[in-house]
């Protein structure tokens, strides 16, 4: 077992799906290679060595990872003694910058090649971190066409590969499928889906506020019908709590576990919570509006650092406000139901979206972990030569 031994780190369940891919994609090419470090199951299963689960990393909130700062700083430290004592051909973060670029800065100066997959949002804010990625990373793999550039301008080395969901989502899905999938009535009123989150923290700030939109929306159009699609346990009992609290336990709110992507396919109109689910929205190719609530405190604190006049992926590829955007303040029952109700009822818009989305689609479909591997391995030929 001469192959390459490459340490990676993923701190949450969606970079260890993007890191096993990537695995799966090295291994292709380069059979002997071994990976070890921190990841998932799904790692796992791909052949890697777990030294420690990627569920350690996985805290949210500012009073969560004070709790948990001196495990997760004790856990960094000693996987940096370990790489630095027996170096690996190379380490790759997979997102999770708070921990990754602190150890990828420190390796990168032990001559050890450090790459990070996914950039972090510098895009979005927070874009005095590029200095900071700059001494940290010897190579950027980025998900979307706009970052490279970024980076160029500061002379860090990136590889654009494009976005997995594009490469897993098909071109084009039927609504008619989606809906006989989930046992929608297609003779009633128009499908609306509501996304408020996937964290609980999400439901906290806006369930009570996607609640109240849809009953605007039964005014406008009695016979419609709503899908909420829940990622937990959790999740699902904060917004049927939330129904009770607004008196809409009785109203059309079919709650789903999981299935978003089924439920935007199906729905004429989408509400999501900006995210993940605005690409996945997009790629889906079906009218959405975007919304988003925090805590005042934070909302200030992203406002002063936030220097684009998007937030939504969506917008943000498409460089202009092609999707309705409402966030905080104007993110009212009042507002998010006129714009999804006005989207139901125009087929231009939602004609010139499907095109505007499917050449998203087109852009980022790259074969993302083909494309991850190839930079990978060349840097490690890189520093053989």
């Amino acid at each position: 077992m001469n192959g390459p031994r490459i340490a990676l780190v993923a701190g949450e369940a969606s970079g260890d799906l993007l890191a096993s891919h990537l695995i799966h994609a090295i291994r292709s090419r380069q059979p002997d290679a071994r990976f070890y470090g921190i990841g998932g199951p799904k790692m796992q299963a791909a052949g890697m060595e777990i030294l420690w689960p990627a569920e350690m990393l996985a805290v949210r909130g500012y009073a969560e990872v004070l709790r948990h700062y001196r495990k997760i700083t004790g856990i960094r430290r000693q996987l940096l003694r370990l790489l630095r004592k027996d170096p690996p051909a190379a380490f790759i973060g997979v997102d999770a910058p708070d921990f990754n670029l602190w150890l990828e800065q420190r390796l990168k100066r032990s001559g050890i090649p450090a790459i990070h997959y996914v950039s972090p949002s510098i895009w979005a804010w927070r874009g005095g971190r590029i200095r900071r990625i700059a001494q940290s990373v010897t190579r950027i793999l980025a998900l979307f066409p706009f970052e490279p550039p970024l980076y160029e301008k500061m002379r860090i080395p990136v590889s654009y590969v494009g976005h997995p969901l594009a490469d897993v989502m098909p071109l084009h899905i039927e609504k008619q499928a989606a809906r006989e999938k989930l046992g929608i009535d297609v003779a009633r009123g128009p499908v609306f889906a509501l996304l408020p989150g996937s964290r609980q923290s999400e439901l906290h700030y806006m369930a009570d506020t996607f609640i109240q939109t849809g009953k605007r929306l039964l005014v406008r159009f009695p016979q419609a019908q709503f899908l909420v699609p829940t990622a937990s346990r959790e999740t699902r009992n904060l917004f049927e709590a939330a129904l009770w609290r607004n008196d809409a336990q009785n109203l059309p709110f079919a709650m789903l576990f999981g299935h978003a992507p089924d439920a935007m396919a199906a729905a004429d109109v989408s509400l999501v919570a900006s995210g993940t689910a605005t690409l996945e929205a997009a790629l889906i190719k079906r009218p959405h509006v975007i919304a988003y609530k925090m805590s005042p405190w934070s909302w200030r604190l992203m406002r002063r650092m936030r220097y684009q006049p998007w937030v939504g992926l969506p917008n943000i590829l498409a460089g202009r406000f092609a999707v309705p955007e409402f966030l905080q303040d104007e993110a009212t029952p009042e507002n998010l139901a006129q714009a999804m109700g006005n989207l139901v009822n125009d087929r231009d818009v939602t004609r010139r979206l499907e095109l505007l989305f499917a050449g998203i689609h087109h852009t980022l479909r790259q074969d993302t972990a083909e494309k991850a591997a190839s930079a990978v391995l060349a840097s490690l030929a890189y520093r053989q030569a």
